[in-house]
């Protein structure tokens, strides 16, 4: 089709219309207004703006964060200077504890009657200078050791300056004679002392078997649940086995005693008839069955 059209007018000559090419009719194109006027061209956007309003964003969040967690922080803060007071007076009471402000400078012994305390005391002496937490246990074992008539033992530190030891003294029950002499022995058999003539004041006892024997357990029994008004005037003691444990009394009068069950009530029974029939006027006293005594 041709860009021009020729077309008739009332005088006869010819007239040129132009018709619009395509880009005409499209219209303006807007990138010449763009480019006409700066103000609506789009500026580049560089690589420092994008790191600043990263860095800006970050920042923000951070202070959100700490403002959110203000009241965890406070509390955290908190334990940590209360467990660093602990640590430090922990440290600083150790340190004192264990200077020689806190040595022992005096051993005092509790509950030795039979036993010398002085020279127990004596005896500890390697203790002394020693701070209290530090006292050598194993030492002080090693030296009650030597002495027969402590059963147990326990140490106490009152500081500043003094050990307390308190001792449970073994409690004898009779002499077991033998080839060498006479032996005090408690009631599980331990050796505390030794003579060549019968000790005063223990009863001699003569048990079958030794000390290793049921029949001598059964006399230890006995002699423990003896209260001590009856303890004292036992003068010997026989038994041949754990079942026919006799007494003999200071009044020469015997005390059938049989095995050692209901020895606490045996007891309380004899103590009762000897008060209403003195040793002094039976021959015997049979309590093997206690709720039916036999006063001969």
């Amino acid at each position: 089709m041709a860009d021009d059209v020729a077309a008739g007018d009332d005088d006869g000559a010819g007239v040129i219309l132009s018709l619009p090419t395509a880009a005409t009719a499209a219209g303006p194109d807007p990138r010449d207004d763009l480019a006409e006027d700066g103000e609506h061209a789009p500026t580049p956007v560089g690589l420092l703006a994008v790191w600043r309003a990263s860095r800006a964003r970050r920042k923000a969040l951070r202070a959100e964060v700490r403002r959110f967690t203000v009241r965890q922080r406070r509390r955290r803060a908190l334990w940590v200077s209360a467990l660093g007071a602990v640590v430090v007076v922990a440290g600083v009471t150790a340190a004192v504890a264990y200077s020689p402000l806190f040595a022992v400078e005096r051993i005092r012994v509790i509950g030795a009657v039979q036993l010398d305390a002085a020279g127990v005391e004596a005896a500890l002496a390697s203790q002394l200078g020693t701070p209290l937490p530090l006292v050598d246990d194993a030492a002080v074992q090693d030296t009650l050791s030597d002495f027969p008539f402590v059963q147990s033992y326990t140490l106490e530190a009152r500081p500043p300056h003094e050990l307390v030891v308190r001792i449970v003294e073994r409690t004898p029950i009779g002499a077991i004679e033998s080839a060498a002499g006479y032996s005090v022995v408690d009631a599980a058999g331990v050796v505390l002392s030794a003579a060549a003539e019968a000790p005063p004041g223990e009863p001699i006892l003569d048990v079958r078997g030794g000390v290793d024997g049921d029949a001598f357990a059964a006399v230890g029994r006995v002699m423990r649940a003896l209260p001590p008004s009856i303890a004292d005037q036992v003068t010997g003691v026989s038994a041949t086995s754990a079942f026919d444990v006799t007494l003999t009394l200071t009044s020469s009068a015997r005390v059938v005693w049989g095995s050692a069950e209901q020895s606490a009530y045996k007891a309380r029974v004899l103590e009762a008839v000897m008060l209403a029939r003195p040793a002094d006027t039976v021959t015997e006293y049979d309590v093997s069955s206690p709720d039916a005594a036999v006063i001969r």
